[in-house]
């Protein structure tokens, strides 16, 4: 009996120690998360969004409609800026640019019509 003592002794020891941590409570604020990409999945795990940088050191964020097709974009790069929104057929609707030599809007209409301001 008394060669079991220190295994149970250490059994119980690890047990104390493995509630201690799980009941200890986790951060909930942050001051800074840093990733590569960030993807943003619905319940079902699904992506739906995303943001990144892309290779040639563009970030691009997209928003994703339940059948995986993407609705909305947002680029930025040295260049400037510039934001799409497709409809339901993933033919613009909107898309504008900011760029040094000007800015761009371009709408199209339902029948895909397009005016450029």
């Amino acid at each position: 009996m008394k060669n079991q003592r220190l295994p149970i002794l250490l059994s119980v020891f690890n047990l104390l120690l493995m509630l201690f941590i799980a009941a200890k409570p986790s951060q909930e604020n942050f001051d800074k998360i840093s990733v590569k990409e960030f993807e943003l999945v619905d319940k079902a795990g699904v992506k739906r969004a995303s943001l990144k940088t892309e290779a040639d050191g563009s970030v691009i964020m997209r928003l994703i409609d339940n059948t995986g097709t993407i609705r909305v974009k947002l680029g930025a790069d040295e260049n400037g800026s510039g934001l799409v929104l497709l409809n339901n057929s993933t033919e613009v609707g909107l898309h504008a640019l900011a760029k040094k030599e000007g800015s761009k809007l371009i709408l199209a209409d339902k029948d895909g019509k397009k005016r450029e301001y």
